[in-house]
């Protein structure tokens, strides 16, 4: 079976999404994917042609009031290209954000990246786990701690740096890229099956 290529792209802005980028790509990596970070703030034409051939591509941008990041939406505006040819269509797609407060309006970032692949036609890969940390036996060190189902959200204090990202956001991450990497596989096995 061929080893499925994930691709993340992501920005940036201080240094605690390429933290969750760096964990989506060690959990794909741990489940057998070909894995590469892509900043789109830096993004060059190979990278958008390594983008092309992924069979998933991760979205990831803090939330800034209550969006992605404008980097990251320059990215989105420029990947209209590939959307005239359909050149992502039936791609597996997946995202994950981070913000300072608990919610933080995390949500309308995770579908900003939902109603960008849609319109690519690619296939939303949601987080598959039961919320975390809501009942009196649970803690913050749960994961799915914030309880967030479309994808991967964390929350990490404003004036803390990169290395407070909380550790079960972390697991959470990297539970996304072992789950698109298993979903890529399962998906291109059937179409294995199919074309057989």
């Amino acid at each position: 079976m061929t080893t499925p290529v994930v691709a993340i792209a992501y920005h940036s802005g201080y240094g605690h999404t390429a933290v969750l980028a760096e964990a989506v790509r060690d959990g794909a990596a741990d489940a057998g994917a070909e894995v590469h970070l892509i900043k789109v703030d830096e993004i060059t034409d190979e990278q958008w042609a390594l983008l092309d051939r992924a069979d998933a591509i991760v979205f990831g941008s803090p939330t800034y009031m209550g969006t992605a990041s404008g980097a990251f939406h320059v990215f989105a505006e420029a990947s209209s290209k590939r959307w005239f040819g359909q050149d992502w269509k039936d791609k597996l797609a997946a995202g994950f954000t981070n913000s300072g407060s608990k919610s933080g309006d995390k949500l309308h970032t995770l579908q900003f990246f939902q109603i960008l692949a849609a319109q690519h036609g690619m296939h939303w890969v949601n987080l598959g786990l039961h919320p975390g940390w809501n009942n009196s036996a649970g803690s913050e060190h749960d994961l799915n701690r914030l309880g967030v189902f479309a994808g991967a959200a964390a929350q990490t204090n404003v004036d803390e740096g990169p290395e407070a990202v909380h550790k079960s956001d972390i697991a959470t991450a990297e539970h996304l890229g072992r789950r698109v990497t298993e979903t890529a596989r399962t998906l291109a096995a059937g179409r294995t099956a199919l074309a057989a």
